[in-house]
């Protein structure tokens, strides 16, 4: 059976990174996976709105209608955390004690879910050497397209690149 694919906000955000591979290889993984089912969890999420809602409003409504219909077609779980999830904090390797408490319930989260997380985060893809389930998304071409029926999600994702973050920042 096939793992949970679990996703954070620094992937979700990769999408508008400022840095162009970063961004490919994050919109990449989003296009392959467009009807594949991911989870989130609710602190993730709002992670990746807590960051939009920085920018000046114009930017915020170039961003919103890609985002809306990405969380439309795409099979997005998003899910809280769990007394299981708390549990899981106890199999986490030592060098894990150093990371952000919202990093270690993140983990905690997909180990008690016996999942996988995809992440740009360096913190967290640091601990797939000590056996975490924790990845990166393929390296990609620039030309990366979203593949849906009327291209409304590709014109709306050009349209939201009017927001670029610093992916360090998420």
């Amino acid at each position: 059976m096939a793992r949970d694919v679990y996703v954070d906000a620094t992937l979700f955000m990769g999408m508008h990174s400022v840095d162009p591979a970063v961004r490919a290889s994050c919109v990449a993984f989003f296009a392959e996976h467009l009807h594949q089912p991911i989870v989130m969890t609710y602190e993730e999420v709002g992670r990746c709105d807590d960051l939009v809602w920085s920018y000046p409003r114009q930017e915020q409504d170039a961003y919103y209608p890609f985002m809306d219909v990405l969380h439309s077609i795409m099979p997005i779980s998003r899910r809280a955390y769990t007394c299981a999830d708390w549990q899981a904090l106890a199999q986490l390797p030592a060098r894990a004690d150093g990371l952000e408490l919202r990093e270690r319930m993140l983990l905690a989260s997909v180990l008690a879910g016996e999942g996988e997380l995809v992440t740009i985060n360096p913190r967290l893809t640091a601990l797939a050497a000590d056996g975490m389930p924790v990845s990166t998304p393929l390296r990609a071409g620039a030309s990366v397209r979203f593949e849906d029926a009327d291209d409304v999600l590709d014109t709306l994702y050009r349209t939201s690149l009017t927001l670029e973050v610093d992916h360090a920042a998420v």
